[in-house]
């Protein structure tokens, strides 16, 4: 509705035992440690374990989403987390990267009802990159694990609620 103002965060607990995993893409691999990190941490903070994290390095961004998919069909995480950075280059080379890397993921949490969430950078510069892994404009690695521990809980949610029809 116009006029509103956009819902705040929240603040959520994964359920006892809930497992993450958190794929991450080599390529541009210092931009690529600092989403790890910020992932890391919003993970921690969300209060799972350390012990209930799993790090998965793939060679680059176009990996990323048939890791996240293997990850997802093994039945062992509440979520996916996917980091990685593709920089803008002289060729189109970068639209189809990001573009794919982009779909693939949206299609790994679709596909298997895992919340399997989007932290790559997509930038025009390595400068614009940075500031999205931990700088001033935020760290989309962090931002990405915040939404997988939110996404986690609304699953959890809906199987747990009888379902109602016609209402």
């Amino acid at each position: 509705m116009a006029g509103r103002a956009p819902s705040p965060r929240r603040s959520v607990r994964p359920r006892a035992g809930a497992r993450f995993a958190v794929v991450a893409a080599r390529f541009n691999e210092t931009i690529t440690k600092r989403l790890l990190d910020g992932a890391l941490r919003a993970l921690a903070a969300g209060g799972v374990p350390e012990a209930a994290i799993e790090v998965h390095w793939v060679p680059g961004a176009f990996e990323l989403p048939q890791a996240a998919a293997l990850a997802a069909r093994s039945g062992r995480y509440a979520g996916v987390v996917c980091v990685g950075c593709v920089i803008r280059g002289q060729t189109p080379h970068f639209d189809f990267i990001a573009g794919q890397a982009a779909a693939g993921i949206q299609r790994v949490g679709l596909d298997t009802g895992v919340p399997t969430t989007f932290g790559v950078i997509t930038a025009l510069t390595e400068a614009q990159a940075f500031e999205r892994a931990g700088g001033d404009v935020g760290n989309r690695g962090a931002e990405a694990a915040e939404a997988a521990l939110e996404m986690a809980s609304f699953v959890e949610t809906m199987r747990a609620r009888p379902g109602r029809r016609g209402k």
